[in-house]
């Protein structure tokens, strides 16, 4: 099967004179333009980071029903959602109104998120674990809810005085849309967490930052976890057939513009080191070189070989333009080599 290739986008701006994206607007407006753009030069997929307290990308829920609206064909996603920060039924609300929009186009990753800009940042949002949890437990429960209600379970009793009539028995989060539960992926950072999204039905979501569980190289690790993932999924009858994406920093340089900005800058190892008290992390290496050594580079990459959906992370604040080339530039001269239409 020949690989999805689209970009991943953390929407960063900064009011600078060599930003491009100086605002919260021009975030969100050129984060639409550059879906357009994709689509345009045939790419896969336009994927959107979601952080909060940042000036970055955060509830995702407008852009992805604007990108929705401004496109016809490329998939879109979130790369990932926080849910520690989710109402499950309130998300679960604005996601399907998303999915009907772009006619079934979401494809949404959803995760316990990753270290935040504030000391706890969820309980601003009006959430708290309930006892004997942890903010990790607290994301998972936030997204079985969503999950459940995106199904279309019916749960909530009718007002036997209701302002428009009710159709018969329970009640269910609306508007549905239909196939969207199996549009749902989960950001793991462990083996184990990749295990889970299996036991629940969910696509896997692996980054370029991974718990370091054996010491080997990213790619490795990586390659066991998918592994993992497709072995522990072969246990139920979820009656579809998941995918699996991983996210890369990777440029191709072709020309003066990306020499100046990228040259050099390829890291040749992985970084291994504490993200918090208790994680040590492994993060991957990135990727900067001409075509031909890129290509030799990647088709090394054992959980890009294992993988079916590639996600390039971009420099945001270069501007549309600019990123437009670099997703360009690397399907031309890059992607066919790897697996890709």
């Amino acid at each position: 099967m020949p690989k999805k290739i689209g970009f991943l986008s953390f929407g960063h701006w900064m009011d600078h004179p060599d930003s491009k994206v100086r605002t919260g607007g021009d975030s969100l407006l050129q984060s639409i333009d550059l879906a357009v753009a994709a689509e345009e030069i045939g790419a896969d997929g336009a994927y959107f980071r979601v952080h909060h307290f940042a000036q970055q990308l955060g509830t995702p829920a407008p852009l992805l029903a604007a990108v929705g609206a401004r496109t016809k064909r490329i998939e879109i996603g979130t790369g990932v959602v926080d849910m520690r920060y989710s109402n499950p039924l309130g998300f679960a609300e604005d996601i399907a109104a998303a999915d009907l929009i772009s006619q079934g186009r979401l494809q949404l990753g959803v995760s316990r998120g990753s270290p935040e800009q504030v000391i706890d940042g969820w309980k601003y949002f009006g959430f708290e674990p309930a006892a004997g949890e942890n903010d990790a437990d607290m994301a998972r429960r936030h997204t079985l809810e969503f999950l459940t209600a995106i199904e279309g379970k019916k749960f909530a009793q009718p007002n036997p005085r209701p302002m428009f009539p009710n159709p018969p028995g329970l009640l269910r989060i609306e508007p549905h849309s239909p196939g969207l539960r199996e549009r749902i992926w989960w950001g793991a950072g462990s083996d184990a967490t990749a295990r889970w999204a299996a036991d629940e039905g969910m696509n896997l979501m692996s980054s370029t930052l991974k718990n370091d569980e054996t010491g080997e190289p990213f790619h490795v690790q990586q390659r066991k976890q998918i592994e993992a993932y497709h072995e522990q999924w072969a246990q139920h009858d979820h009656g579809f057939t998941p995918r699996v994406s991983i996210s890369r920093s990777i440029f191709a340089i072709t020309n003066d513009e990306d020499r100046r900005y990228f040259l050099g800058s390829g890291e040749r190892g992985d970084q291994f080191g504490n993200i918090d008290e208790r994680t040590r992390a492994v993060f991957g290496r990135s990727y900067a070189d001409e075509p031909d050594a890129l290509i030799e580079q990647l088709l090394k990459d054992e959980a890009l070989q294992a993988a079916d959906t590639l996600l390039l992370t971009l420099p945001t604040q270069l501007g549309v333009d600019y990123n437009t080339h670099v997703l360009e530039a690397f399907m031309t001269h890059v992607a066919p080599a790897i697996g890709w239409r």
